[in-house]
């Protein structure tokens, strides 16, 4: 049979030069890839959700229980006064909606490298500009060239994670300070992108309530995924109200299901079961990472997220193309062997020089974590 013949003439060439995002296929494997929280609801609170959900009234647009989500979001975060909160199909929406906000002529979005990808993904969509800048050996901002390129560039968002994915470290508060001030001076804005709050021991929600006035151009931005909802995608972004209510005028009317809205709502009224798993997985943490500092030729970098960084093979130069080369395959080498064992991690070792040998864990149940340590103390014996 003959197939018709298409034509894409009317769509753009950037996006025809892009690679959609890809999601590694997990079935059957012990799944340590995604930054997910590995535990369940309990069957008690499944039942109760269940029941809940199948009285929701499916056959109406979304609505009251939406503002309702939001009003119990902004008494969970205890919202600072002034201060206003849109919620988002995930992170990865509101990271849209801020760029098509600030779509002009001449506008630039500037974020750290390596770093999330939909910054620059959502920035190339929305026609904006994208600098990155990288940071230095250990992952850490580099405060100079970072507040060089804001005078250069005056970019209308400077994206921060804190922590940052992948490298799961907080930066110097004084650096981002520093940051802040510089791209507040000219009206730009600052989005502190805390999308893995709930392992980290602080929060930049604490420095805006303390110091209103510095941080008057910030925009907090967090999601449900990381707290145990990732299969729900809320996100939320924390602004001040005349800021918020020009984002509010793009946002799709019905971008949140009733759905989701009812399960958010649950789980917020059951967060001190999320908060014991968010325990227990900051304890396995630490645990994974004293025990990868065992190993031959392994460097974890220290964490404030539920995963963890690793380079293999840590005594190479990865400057030297040659041993570059050989931490390349070293680190596809345990990927592979992982899969082999049935476990499934995030290979990042040639998403960006600096990440050159490394592989991204995440962390999981005490008896996941088990398993995969395990599978390195083998893989790891390296003679």
């Amino acid at each position: 049979m003959n197939q018709p013949s298409i034509n894409l003439k009317f769509i753009r060439d950037d996006v025809k030069r892009m690679h959609a995002y890809v999601v590694q296929n997990a079935a059957g494997l012990l799944k340590l890839d995604a930054m997910e929280n590995p535990f369940s609801l309990p069957p008690d609170l499944q039942k109760k959700l269940g029941e809940r959900l199948g009285s929701v009234a499916v056959n109406r647009y979304p609505g009251e229980q939406v503002q309702v989500l939001k009003k119990v979001l902004c008494e969970y975060i205890d919202i600072p006064s002034g201060y206003g909160l849109v919620l988002g199909n995930g992170s990865d929406e509101l990271i849209s909606l801020l760029c098509l906000a600030s779509s002009q002529m001449g506008a630039t979005v500037l974020a750290p490298e390596p770093g999330f990808v939909m910054y620059a993904i959502s920035a190339q969509l929305q026609g904006l500009k994208y600098v990155g800048i990288p940071l230095d050996a250990d992952f850490e901002l580099s405060e100079q060239s970072m507040l060089s390129a804001i005078n250069e560039h005056s970019p209308a968002w400077v994206y921060l994670a804190y922590p940052n994915n992948p490298s799961a470290n907080l930066w110097s508060k004084q650096s981002i300070q520093n940051i802040i001030a510089a791209v507040s001076a000219y009206g730009g804005w600052v989005v502190m992108d805390e999308a893995y709050q709930p392992f980290s021991s602080h929060s930049w929600l604490d420095e805006i309530k303390a110091n209103p006035l510095a941080n008057a151009q910030v925009v907090l931005m967090r999601t449900l995924s990381k707290f145990g909802l990732a299969g729900v995608r809320i996100g939320y972004l924390v602004g001040p109200d005349a800021l918020v209510a020009e984002v509010e005028k793009i946002r799709p009317p019905y971008n949140i299901s009733v759905l989701n809205a009812e399960c958010a709502l649950f789980a917020l009224e059951h967060a001190d079961v999320f908060a014991e798993q968010a325990s227990v997985i900051r304890i396995e943490r630490e645990r994974v990472e004293r025990h990868l500092n065992t190993l031959n030729e392994v460097k974890p970098f220290k964490s404030e997220a539920n995963m963890v960084l690793v380079r293999f093979m840590n005594s190479l130069d990865s400057s030297n193309s040659e041993d570059a080369d050989r931490l390349h395959k070293n680190a596809l080498r345990i990927f592979e062997g992982l899969k082999e064992r049935g476990i499934l991690v995030k290979n990042v070792s040639k998403m960006h020089v600096l990440l050159t040998g490394c592989l991204r864990l995440t962390v999981g149940t005490p008896q996941e974590n088990d398993k995969l340590l395990n599978a390195l103390d083998e893989l790891c014996a390296y003679r």
